[in-house]
């Protein structure tokens, strides 16, 4: 598995990672955590050594980072990342107490002194916009609960407020084929900083593995069922905010352009990977299977610059002009 520089002080990673936000369960499903070992034992397995987990993934109580805790004592050499911000605190509970709180509590589930990396998860831009909460964040810093802070956006605006506080390492956007005007400002910005790039949402909830149809059922309790629409949190956190049958519509003209020897889902994966600006993507698995296919990714050849081109071009006139929600 190759690496790649996560954050201005040096840190690798492999370029490939693991997003927890489904392991073992969620989206959903009832969390099993005999899944969510075999699932973190696959990538493990197959390279990985990235993990992005948050606080509020699993049924509400912190399944997946006490998943992960659970895992890390006999897996060594890895590198994980949480979140706080969203679980009892969003949208207007944001203190010194609350997020000291958060990161005791992801702390005790984790099974260690300090987190590597934590990640304001999705706040509202004007607490970004205050500030408080990168003070309050290096305080932990300073007090040796936190090695690295950093934030997970929704928008391009909320990316810019962050990149402008002195000691943020990263940067969690929505980038993929069907989303990308982060390539515009965002990662050129993050790239003059040095400040690293995490991909989440790279198949856009699974749009782009190609496997979705009309008769996709999705669970009640699945983002992609009761969000669809952007009734719960930002609509681009669903099909990267397309309208999920233009979305199977756009998948169906997408695939004459899957070079020869790709999945479609790996061409997706690739096509992040090929932007120098990104550290890290992390595709989310629900399955051992998953996890290995997606971690396949760092070995593929990287895309003919004509199909970026193309990919380019498909983005601007047939997608852009359906995407919905703050972007």
């Amino acid at each position: 598995m190759k690496t790649r520089q996560l954050c201005p002080d040096g840190t690798m990673v492999t370029e490939c990672g693991l997003g927890c936000w489904q392991l073992g369960g969620g989206w959903g499903i009832p969390w099993n955590f005999d899944t969510a070992s075999d699932i973190l034992s696959a990538s493990h397995q197959a390279g990985v050594r990235f993990f992005d987990t948050a606080d509020v993934y699993g049924d509400g109580n912190g399944e997946s980072e006490t998943s992960i805790g659970a895992f890390l004592p006999d897996h060594n050499n890895t590198f994980f990342a949480t979140k706080l911000g969203r679980n009892g605190i969003f949208p207007d509970k944001y203190s010194r107490e609350t997020l000291l709180e958060a990161t005791e509590a992801s702390l005790s589930r984790l099974k260690i002194k300090t987190l590597p990396l934590t990640q304001l998860h999705c706040i509202p831009l004007a607490e970004l916009k205050k500030g408080d909460v990168f003070d309050w964040l290096r305080e932990q810093k300073e007090n040796g609960l936190i090695e690295r802070f950093g934030a997970s956006v929704e928008t391009v605006e909320e990316g810019l407020v962050c990149l402008e506080q002195d000691g943020l390492s990263t940067l969690q956007v929505i980038f993929n084929i069907f989303r990308q005007k982060p390539l515009e400002k965002l990662l050129p910005a993050a790239k003059e900083k040095g400040v690293g790039i995490i991909v989440r949402l790279p198949l856009a909830s699974g749009l782009l593995s190609g496997k979705m149809t009309k008769e996709t059922a999705f669970a009640p309790g699945d983002h992609r069922n009761f969000n669809k629409d952007g009734k719960v949190f930002n609509v681009g956190e669903t099909f990267a905010g397309l309208p999920f049958e233009k979305g199977l519509e756009l998948v169906e003209k997408l695939r004459p352009l899957v070079p020869e020897g790709f999945t479609m889902a790996q061409m997706a994966l690739r096509w992040i990977l090929d932007h120098p600006e990104v550290s890290v993507v992390i595709p989310g698995a629900s399955s051992p299977e998953q996890a290995r296919a997606n971690a396949s990714i760092s070995e593929m050849p990287s895309l003919p610059d004509s199909l970026h081109e193309e990919l380019k071009s498909f983005y601007k006139k047939e997608v852009h002009p359906h995407i919905r929600g703050a972007y």
